[in-house]
């Protein structure tokens, strides 16, 4: 059956680009073109009568076209100008339906204009389509242009359905694949986007609405957003319903404006909110809009008609086009019959369109009018794919998933609308939605079997791999910088890592390099930096009221290449102290392992007004922001840094003073006690959720009272809680709910920990017995007790604590007779024992952030700092280096816990058996505890994460 279209205007009909492709090619071409259908092929007959056939090459020849003239855009980022293939290349795509199809790429109409049935039904169109009244006119003119050149018979053709790309310069050195950072952002990481100009910034969105922007090179935060809905009563009252019903929300997208001064954010229920950045790295609601009925999956910007828009798609079917500066919109699309899972806006020759994806595998093609789409083809695998182009946007990819996890990266022909090579190197069976990303106009990258795979854009196999040192999910999310020199891959325990090739190395190292000389002359550059003219118009400076996030802009990066990186290094060479220390500084570094003065590190005991009682859990907030403690007396303490001069990033610093906080009511913030115990025979327990929530409230009540707490990884609403009666209860907080009850151990629950991917639970009791459990079933894997010292008695008894490493792999047993890292059927892999300096018994022990050290307390007030891997000793602090002399004589307090700063690897805080907390550093002529490490010798530590040891780590759920 053909369907034939009626033509109301001649003109405007020439207008629209996928109906006048095959009249531009005609070899006589006549003034008025008799074009009635897309799916009869058109000529114009010749002066005789006779119809001249189209070329061989029709949809693969065109003349060179002149270079775009609009800003460079893209679906998730800049794209350079380009000569590109002519319209009518494209335009091939978009008009010509492949016959393998089981229907026909036509839009429905508005229901007003569609006939009733006949036997030769026909599709009506508007005179004017609307809100695109200005858009047709534009893409008219642009359109006649380029006919009339064509018309012109200029000579020169080429042909764009061959690889007729420009000779690649790299070499598979160019690909970042060496860890020089982690970032521990406390909540599954959903999104990430480099901003486009700053190239170590990096936006991210995790699973329970925050969006957070981080300077890679400083590990600084620069902005933190919460999830709130901005003004609830703008929003339709299906989404209040919603938000009612079930308050969490997931950002499912976030991605940076052209020229960073803006962003957006798609979340999983109604809404996007767009944010204005400026240079000092703050925040300002600029629009939110409840774009879509469901989840908005998927959010991009682009520029049709010289207006920045926003582009969203959704569970509602639909693909939707919003003016950036009002929220006004422009356009709607329909057609989909399935969610809309991504969308990848893009321009050739001032031809503006949108390449959407639906969970049913279509791809569809809109121009920006009420036309419908202009192709309707299946992707490989048929579910959830995603398109991009390459970085020049000459070459057009997509990768999915398929939903018995079989994935496919892929290569487009335009022209043609098939598949043009198709990429090898993933396993079977994918475990979630591949993700990918392009770089340099050469590489592919995707995340699969827990790894980073590599291809050359020319070469279907797959080039190389790297798995970042371990601990990424089992596919993780990923995205390079502009310059393709910084790849940001997701971790598995709520982290992020940054790779980098031998260009960001140097990036980073003269970053670093300018911040130990001194932020003087890059504050002052950022700081008189003039208002940028961004997308939306001048950004002017916000003052520090006006957002959560203070003045950071000695930390500000401002916008660098590795074009000019290379001039700035050569001009600084001969002033600057190069950053890399040589053999001698390595040997002056910490050269003595005993620390036994306060003039050897940095020591702040925090101060405390309260009743003294001593500290049995500690921790870190996510952020590094603050210091939990709860004290055997029940009560909560909570000290924040405030951010002042000598604080700027308001961070946990044992150089500034904390305030503690309060309600403002007042009260204490306090558990319930047995009275019928002891506060010293009472147990306590405490844990953080992944996003800092902290809300005291009884979900259920003792007897048996709770012994420790640690949320799973991929839901904070369920609790695995450590009971009294040896217990282990896996709760529901939703829903109010034990959902099932675990029992292997004999005596109380002293420890908790997951991994995700072991898929277990370990956890650890007053027994000094060890308990695996299935996470899926919950059923228990295996049982063993630590393993006693020589000369030690047996059996073991008394607190086990256990922990595990960065890498998902290790985990660290603690009981007061050792210290132990085991594998994950529990067999001990390595064991210290008290001995020598350090022969009191264990009180606490932990990692550090960066999974390099072993931060361990011992029953007579001293610490050890040993190396992870070899459990050798690094340094010993004796308490005379951190307790006052006032103090010491007080009955000999020693550190009952300790907890690792989230971020700085040095950094640790104690919380004493005399209710004393403190915070201790390396002295500030010092960077590291201990001797030579790994850093010493050019390797890069990874700080994928964890502050302490509730903190679990969770693998990205597919959107």
């Amino acid at each position: 059956m053909k369907i034939f279209f009626e033509i109301r205007k001649q003109k405007y009909l020439e207008a629209l680009d996928s109906l006048n492709w095959q009249h531009q090619l005609c070899k006589n071409p006549r003034p008025n073109p008799d074009i009635k259908t897309l799916f009869t092929d058109h000529t114009c007959a010749s002066s005789n009568g006779t119809r001249v056939g189209p070329p061989t090459n029709a949809t693969l020849a065109g003349p060179v076209p002149k270079p775009g003239v609009f800003p460079p855009l893209g679906g998730h980022g800049p794209f350079q100008s380009v000569v590109s293939p002519p319209p009518s290349a494209i335009a091939g795509w978009m008009s010509s339906a492949n016959p393998s199809m089981p229907h026909a790429a036509v839009a429905a109409a508005p229901p007003g204009l569609v006939q009733a049935p006949s036997s030769a039904p026909f599709l009506k169109h508007p005179r004017t389509p609307p809100l695109a009244g200005p858009g047709m006119e534009y893409q008219t003119a642009d359109s006649e242009h380029l006919m009339k050149r064509l018309r012109a018979g200029q000579p020169d053709e080429v042909s764009f359905s061959g690889s007729t790309h420009a000779p690649n310069i790299y070499s598979p050195d160019d690909l970042p694949k060496t860890v020089v950072r982690s970032l521990s952002q406390g909540s599954n990481v959903m999104s990430l986007d480099f901003h486009p100009q700053q190239q170590t910034v990096l936006l991210v969105g995790t699973n329970v609405g925050d969006i957070s922007i981080w300077e890679v090179g400083s590990r600084e935060r620069l902005a933190l957003k919460t999830f709130k809905v901005w003004e609830i009563s703008a929003c339709s009252m299906p989404f209040q319903t919603t938000l009612v019903k079930d308050a969490t929300i997931s950002v499912n997208r976030c991605v940076w404006g052209p020229d960073g001064s803006i962003l957006g954010v798609a979340f999983s229920k109604h809404i996007v909110q767009i944010y204005t950045y400026n240079p000092a790295g703050e925040l300002r609601q600029h629009l939110e809009v409840d774009a879509h009925t469901g989840g908005v999956n998927d959010i991009a910007f682009a520029h049709p008609n010289k207006q920045l828009c926003i582009v969203t798609c959704g569970d509602d079917k639909t693909i939707k086009v919003w003016d950036a500066v009002a929220g006004r919109r422009l356009y709607t699309f329909e057609g989909h019959e399935a969610p809309v899972y991504s969308v990848c806006p893009h321009y050739k020759e001032n031809i503006q369109f949108i390449f959407s994806t639906a969970i049913d595998g279509k791809i569809k093609a809109w121009l920006y009018d009420s036309l419908g789409s202009r192709v309707d083809y299946d992707a490989p695998g048929l579910w959830c794919t995603t398109m991009a182009y390459s970085a020049d946007g000459t070459r057009l990819f997509s990768c999915g998933t398929s939903k018995e996890g079989e994935s496919h990266l892929v290569e487009w022909n335009e022209s043609e609308g098939a598949i043009k090579r198709t990429y090898s190197g993933f396993r079977k069976r994918s475990l979630g939605v591949v993700q990918f990303d392009t770089t340099k106009n050469r590489f592919l990258a995707a995340g699969d079997e827990f790894q980073i795979k590599f291809w050359d854009m020319d070469n279907t196999n797959m080039l190389t791999y790297t798995d970042a040192d371990g601990g990424l999910p089992a596919s993780p999310r990923l995205r390079f910088n502009k310059e393709g020199s910084l790849l940001a891959v997701t971790t598995s325990d709520n982290g992020i890592k940054v790779l980098a090739n031998g260009d960001g190395q140097r990036m980073l190292r003269m970053l670093e390099t300018r911040s130990l000389d001194g932020a003087r002359g890059l504050s002052e550059a950022v700081n008189v930096k003039p208002a940028i003219a961004g997308a939306l118009g001048p950004i002017a400076n916000v003052s520090a009221s006006a957002s959560p996030a203070v003045d950071r802009s000695d930390r500000i990066q401002p916008p660098m290449s590795l074009g000019n990186l290379a001039t700035m290094e050569s001009s600084r060479a001969a002033d600057v102290k190069p950053r890399i220390l040589d053999t001698t500084d390595k040997l002056k570094s910490w050269k003595l392992p005993e620390i036994s003065d306060s003039s050897q590190l940095k020591t702040l005991k925090l101060p405390d007004p309260l009743v003294a009682s001593k500290v049995a859990r500690l921790l870190y907030t996510n952020s590094g922001l603050a210091v939990l403690a709860l004290a055997s007396n029940a009560v909560h303490k909570l000290w924040k840094w405030q951010r002042n001069e000598r604080n700027p990033s308001g961070k946990s610093s044992a150089s500034s003073v904390p305030q503690l906080w309060q309600p403002n009511n007042g009260a204490l913030m306090s558990n319930d006690l047995n009275d019928a115990k002891p506060n010293d025979d009472s147990v306590a327990c405490i844990a953080l959720s992944k996003n800092d929530s902290y809300v005291m409230t009884t979900f259920m009540a003792p007897p048996p009272a709770a012994t420790y707490l640690a949320f799973h990884p991929q839901d904070n609403n369920i609790i695995a809680i450590g009971m009294e009666d040896s217990t282990i209860q896996i709760y529901n907080v939703r829903v109010d709910e034990v959902k099932t009850k675990l029992k292997g151990h004999q005596t109380r629950i002293t420890g908790l920990a997951f991994s995700q991917s072991l898929n277990i639970l370990v956890s650890s009791g007053a027994d000094a017995q060890l308990c695996v459990w299935s996470i899926d079933g919950w059923e228990k894997k295996k049982s063993r007790p630590i393993q006693a010292p020589p000369g030690h008695p047996t059996p073991l008894v008394g607190e086990t604590r256990v922990q595990f490493h960065n890498n998902q792999l290790h985990l660290l047993v603690v009981h007061e007779s050792q210290i132990a890292v085991c594998d994950a059927q529990l067999e001990c892999l390595r064991s210290w024992y008290p001995r020598d300096s350090l022969s009191a018994p264990i009180s606490s022990a932990i990692y550090s952030c960066d999974g390099l050290s072993i931060f361990t307390g011992f029953c007579d007030g001293a610490i050890g700092i040993f190396d992870a891997d070899s459990l050798s000793l690094r340094c010993r602090i004796a308490p005379s280096a951190y307790i006052s002399s006032s103090l010491s004589s007080n009955g000999g307090a020693f550190p009952m816990v300790i907890a690792a700063h989230p971020s700085d690897p040095n950094q640790f805080a104690l919380g004493m058996s005399d209710g004393a907390v403190h915070v201790v550093e390396p002295s500030d002529g010092e960077t590291k505890w201990g001797g030579s490490t790994s850093q010493d010798n050019g390797a890069v530590a990874s700080i994928p994460s964890s502050s302490a040891l509730n903190s679990q780590p969770s693998e990205t759920p597919s959107r």
